[in-house]
């Protein structure tokens, strides 16, 4: 039989033997224009990692709406994100949903991540009631944790829960990974230059092929913020592509595959 938590990592066992020897996966290349050079993606090994698009970053009466952010800027990248995910699906290639979601007691947060979200120790913080009313603010389960209304998931994309600006820390996000042999991470999502960027920058440290789609990420910070991330991924930790270039160049591929 075969034993192994995805298809991409299994043994094969009997009563008299077990073979170690994993399922080969054939390469399925995809050219796409990049900066700082242009790459070729294997879509057999690549996934799209969506970033904190929950109502309580994203809506109006959500969390950052009622701490009077611009919560217009996610929403410039919803048409853009609405293309990519399902031309990853057509592609098959999957999608992980990494959202914050952390205790209803907070006891999954050190006082460094609940000041940042209550820096003047008063208002509203993660796990705190919103004065609308609308819920605990990003509590597992909750409305202001739960994926914008603008996007589809589908029963095949994985959802991790993290508890800090990084999306590695604290959860089960890179086994999941490895067990399905990704090596290749795209990101996209909220907010660039904070959730983004920190958890691209922690699958670099891992050993993460690491690709900024840059019109499929967003933050209500000054444009330089940005700046400043798509300068620092293109010299350090991987490269820049547009939601354009990755979505022809999956149907390519697709198209080659079929």
């Amino acid at each position: 039989m075969k034993l192994g938590p995805t298809p991409q990592n299994t043994w094969d066992v009997t009563p008299a033997e077990v073979s170690l020897i994993r399922p080969v996966l054939l390469p399925r290349p995809a050219p796409i224009p990049a900066k700082p050079q242009n790459i070729v993606l294997d879509v057999a090994r690549s996934g799209l990692v969506v970033v904190d698009m929950q109502n309580d970053f994203c809506t109006k009466g959500g969390w950052f709406s009622e701490k009077g952010a611009d919560v217009s800027a996610p929403h410039r990248i919803v048409p853009a994100l609405q293309e990519l995910l399902p031309a990853f699906r057509a592609a098959g290639a999957p999608i992980f949903w990494v959202n914050w979601g952390n205790r209803p007691d907070n006891a999954d947060l050190p006082p460094s991540v609940l000041h940042a979200g209550k820096p003047h120790g008063t208002g509203p913080g993660y796990g705190d009631m919103l004065p609308s009313g609308s819920g605990p603010v990003l509590v597992r389960g909750s409305q202001g944790a739960a994926l914008i209304a603008d996007l589809q998931t589908d029963p095949a994309d994985v959802f991790i829960h993290k508890t800090r600006f990084d999306g590695f820390i604290d959860n089960e996000f890179d086994s999941v990974l490895r067990n399905r042999n990704i090596s290749t991470l795209l990101f996209a999502g909220i907010n660039t230059d904070r959730c983004v960027f920190a958890t691209l920058m922690h699958a670099s440290f891992l050993g993460y092929d690491c690709i900024l789609i840059e019109d499929a990420c967003a933050t209500p910070s000054p444009e330089y913020c940005t700046d400043a991330v798509t300068f620092l991924v293109r010299l350090l930790y991987g490269f820049t592509v547009t939601a354009g270039d990755v979505i022809a160049a999956l149907k390519e591929t697709n198209n080659a595959s079929n």
